[in-house]
């Protein structure tokens, strides 16, 4: 695989860009490079396939080695693109790659020049718990004495209290470590001064 890293990664994105009958290029996927056990007993949907590619990206972004290969193929302009989606699943995929990538200083760089705060804080109301908890983790990891002032916006904090309320453990102690770790004591009651302090009738990710 050593040889080939970049070649393999090049294929996966390739199936995932084709040109559309206006000649503009959209985002999709017809095939795999590597067929699952699953799709060999019977062909994938065109939104399966889409699906099966972004989640392969999304598992190579765990590997620091991959890093420069995803930057020059725009992997991460790609997973930026995904998060406005409607396919929940595409949206999860691409906020988790985003969530591996942006722990290398160079990468977490790039998502901010590239205006990519604003997506992911609108990943946080999304109802899938994994997008949520990835996109609570990825401001995390993106917010820098730069760039603080966005990801930790009173809107941000006070979903973070709303959060702190879920019946969901693992969402509220995510929540709960964000507060307390990356938004100053004003912020918070700023927040909470604006809030009902109460979950109900907030979205939250389903179980």
């Amino acid at each position: 695989m050593e040889l080939g890293r970049l070649e393999y990664l090049q294929a996966l994105v390739t199936e995932f860009q084709v040109t559309d009958s206006t000649g503009n290029k959209r985002r999709c996927s017809l095939a795999l490079s590597v067929p699952s056990v699953s799709s060999q007993i019977q062909p994938l949907s065109l939104a399966e396939a889409k699906e099966q590619v972004l989640a392969n990206l999304a598992n190579f972004a765990y590997d620091p080695s991959n890093y420069e290969y995803l930057r020059q193929l725009q992997v991460l302009d790609l997973f930026l693109d995904m998060l406005t989606e409607d396919n929940e699943s595409l949206v999860e995929f691409a906020m988790g790659g985003l969530c591996n990538l942006c722990l290398d200083k160079t990468n977490k760089e790039y998502i901010l020049e590239a205006n990519g705060v604003e997506p992911i804080i609108n990943c946080l109301s999304s109802s899938n718990e994994e997008t949520v908890v990835s996109a609570v983790t990825t401001l995390m990891f993106l917010t820098t004495p730069r760039s603080r002032a966005q990801t930790t916006a009173l809107p941000v904090v006070e979903c973070m209290l709303r959060f702190s309320l879920s019946a969901n453990t693992r969402l509220s102690n995510l929540a709960s470590i964000f507060l307390q770790d990356y938004c100053s004591p004003p912020q918070v009651e700023e927040a909470r001064s604006l809030s009902k302090h109460t979950a109900v009738g907030i979205p939250l990710p389903k179980d």
